[in-house]
């Protein structure tokens, strides 16, 4: 079995290719792609060659933990149907390439239990799921709080947001430095730094990944409040320790969407609650793949890219 598929034999070396995949067992599911994102976060590091080790990294690797498509053929023991529409969070099926993550192909092999089932109506959309686990997983749970202060307004900044309106709570207010990323709230402010003079907050989230910012995210939290590193750090993190001691400030780190994340936030978006396809703001043939990295990590304007294999 073969499959065209986006691979990154060096940084910065990027073209669709065709590799060898592994047939499936019994519980294997075969999945066609629609639509594959790119990540403006873990993926751009691995382009840049600016991702520190990492576990299963190495080249070439097949990038990409976001899409969406159809399964084409079923084991046995997987529980699916030929037809089904499922959202796939990665595979690592191929002969001579890492699967890191792996869902920026055409056809993938994977096992069943890793898929989670969508409603075909969802689109390009349906390839978002795991951002918006991510997003929720940041929030959910014993001991975390909502946020009330979100830094970034890029498609994660964004989905706090909205998860935050969703649950009921106050409206969060959003900083962002881009003025072509100011636009598009919903119910919530945007604004700048500079603009901003509260420094009683009590929960700050960054989805911006500057972690050089953290002093003067320290600066803007009440007695004990909370930072939340929701973005990926390539560097040591460090923080002047007086102003911390002082705000008794307590940081939090937020990892990847688990199961139940990715449970109740299909439930979100299938009940109509929380949104996701309107975040999708370029698409481009799967051909043109190299263009849309360039594109995806480069242009500011550019929130979530994404990837049609349906010509590939």
């Amino acid at each position: 079995m073969e499959t065209r598929a986006v691979i990154l034999s060096a940084p910065r070396k990027l073209g669709l290719e065709t590799v060898g995949i592994k047939p499936p067992a019994r519980d294997d599911l075969v999945v066609q792609i629609r639509h594959s994102g790119i990540s403006t976060g873990t993926e751009k590091l691995f382009w840049s060659g600016d991702m520190p080790p990492f576990p299963g990294m190495g080249y070439p690797l097949i990038p990409g933990y976001e899409a969406a498509g159809e399964v084409v053929e079923a084991g046995p023991d997987s529980g699916y149907r030929i037809g089904e529409h499922v959202f796939v969070p990665g595979a690592n099926c191929y002969e001579g390439a890492f699967g890191l993550f792996g869902a920026a192909a055409q056809t993938i092999v994977t096992k069943a239990s890793r898929v989670t089932r969508i409603d075909r109506g969802l689109g390009a959309g349906g390839a978002l799921l795991a951002l918006a686990a991510t997003a929720r997983h940041a929030m959910a749970g014993p001991h975390k709080s909502v946020p009330d202060l979100i830094i970034g307004h890029g498609v994660l900044g964004r989905l706090l947001a909205r998860l935050t309106i969703a649950a009921g709570a106050p409206a969060p207010t959003v900083w962002e430095v881009d003025p072509q990323r100011m636009t598009g709230a919903q119910g919530y402010q945007v604004t700048t730094p500079d603009a901003d003079t509260r420094r009683d907050y009590a929960s700050i989230y960054d989805a911006s990944g500057r972690g050089d910012l953290l002093n003067d995210w320290i600066g803007r939290i009440a007695k004990g409040g909370e930072i939340v590193l929701a973005g990926f750090y390539t560097a040591p993190l460090q923080f002047a320790f007086p102003p911390a001691f002082m705000k008794e400030a307590r940081l939090r780190i937020s990892a990847e969407w688990t199961a139940d994340d990715m449970t109740a936030t299909r439930a979100l978006v299938e009940n109509g609650t929380l949104r996701l396809g309107d975040l999708i703001t370029h698409q481009q043939a799967a051909e043109t793949a190299p263009a849309a990295y360039e594109t995806a990590f480069s242009d500011p304007a550019c929130l979530k890219m994404i990837l049609n294999w349906g010509t590939a």
